[in-house]
């Protein structure tokens, strides 16, 4: 079964990594993917000994530190940009194992249509060069997790498309829960697309029935999926409180 788990992006994004783990742990969340550029700062620029101390407060802790949530993305249509988000991607997969985390998230974040780049072009682009990520994470035991973003390439048939070009086992998709896996009032279609490579789930407002929760609880369910669902949601005035009623929210709808 599942668990609940946090991405700091954008309630935790002001707080340092002993504010996460006490606001966690009191409120039933038992993962976290940590956002690149907020106030914690697990960052490539630190140093053994920080990446160290990151690793052993998670350990000690009851929280599990489960992915870092990059911004790299690799639809650029300059090859020195895919490059350089490559070469960035290398260097969070190095510092996922250095602090014991499992997975690295990375994005599509659009096509190239308007420049005169066929799509299918694309998403080969995006596909090689996750297979060169998946390649380099191999090494050190870590996953590589393609959300499923942006404008055009968050269509589940590309996504797919990506996955079938990447062919590596360290590579897989973070569900991202938007409104347009919605096909006939229902999820499964989109689901089933990328289902064999489901390794993440971010979810949002469970209390927005535009989404249909239950569906995707039940489909998860069904998958055998036994890691977290990851809550990506707003800032709040009351943070554990909103934190506590997400929690037993949660619980109620994966019962």
């Amino acid at each position: 079964m599942f668990g609940l788990g946090l991405v700091t992006y954008n309630l935790a994004k002001d707080w340092d990594i002993p504010t996460i783990i006490k606001m966690c742990s009191e409120t039933g969340f038992e993962a976290v993917e940590l956002r690149t550029t907020h106030a914690h700062g697990v960052e490539p620029s630190i140093d053994k000994k920080q990446r160290n101390t990151v690793k052993r407060i998670f350990e000690d802790s009851p929280v599990r530190l489960l992915s870092l949530g990059t911004v790299c993305e690799y639809h650029a249509a300059e090859k020195e940009e895919v490059n350089r988000n490559i070469e960035l991607t290398k260097k969070f997969i190095e510092l996922a194992y250095d602090v014991g985390a499992l997975g690295v998230k990375v994005r599509p974040n659009g096509l190239q249509v308007d420049k005169g780049i066929p799509v299918e072009d694309t998403l080969r682009q995006i596909g090689d060069s996750l297979r060169k990520c998946g390649e380099y994470a191999e090494n050190y035991g870590v996953e590589i997790w393609l959300e499923v973003h942006g404008e055009g390439t968050s269509n589940l048939h590309y996504i797919r498309r990506i996955m079938e070009i990447a062919d590596h086992e360290n590579v897989g998709v973070c569900w991202n829960s938007n409104m347009t896996d919605i096909v006939n009032g229902s999820i499964k279609e989109s689901f089933n697309l990328v289902k064999d490579w489901i390794r993440s789930v971010h979810i949002h407002e469970l209390y927005d029935e535009g989404y249909p929760w239950h569906e995707l609880f039940d489909l998860l369910k069904a998958l055998g999926y036994d890691r977290y669902c990851l809550a990506e949601i707003p800032e709040s005035k009351e943070p554990k409180r909103l934190m506590k009623y997400y929690s037993a929210l949660f619980k109620e709808m994966t019962k």
